[in-house]
């Protein structure tokens, strides 16, 4: 079985590329739900969160149980949580996909009133993030996709370089 996760910052179409992957028939899980991810409070000074004083981080131990499930398909994770490099160990394939800043931010302000980076202190946030946390992803990133075309064509490349 591979195991592959595809990552990225809030905005490069994490959750479409999860969609379309599950819609094609593929074992497709999107973590960055509440099913698979929660909020905690931050570490003081920690300023890579997602909010003030709190972060979004991934049910370890129930993520760690889909991971280790005996399957014969390829499974597809995608999300981004501070300790996701928890469970690197039993990723085969980090895919990161990636958009410039200015798509993101298109992307984001046309999310609901409710998702995540629609209000404009979160768009704040979110591109100071990408500045210092895109390059770590990249860093433990297997390949990287920019992902600015139609998601279709973004699911097709996954699937070849899985």
């Amino acid at each position: 079985m591979q195991r592959v996760l595809i990552t990225g910052m809030s905005g490069t179409g994490k959750s479409a590329t999860i969609r379309e992957l599950a819609a094609r028939g593929h074992a497709a899980y999107d973590l960055d739900t509440p099913e698979w991810s929660h909020w905690i409070e931050a570490a003081r000074g920690d300023t890579l969160t997602p909010a003030d004083g709190k972060d979004w981080v991934w049910q370890l131990e129930k993520v760690r149980t889909l991971l280790c499930e005996p399957r014969e398909e390829t499974l597809f994770v995608s999300g981004c949580a501070e300790n996701m490099d928890e469970l690197f160990p039993l990723i085969d394939t980090i895919i990161l996909l990636s958009v410039p800043i200015e798509t993101v931010m298109q992307r984001l302000s046309a999310r609901t009133p409710d998702g995540y980076g629609h209000a404009e202190e979160e768009r704040c946030k979110i591109a100071e993030l990408i500045a210092t946390v895109e390059p770590l992803l990249r860093e433990s990133a297997d390949h990287e996709i920019d992902s600015r075309g139609p998601v279709a064509r973004t699911a097709d490349r996954i699937l070849e370089l899985a």
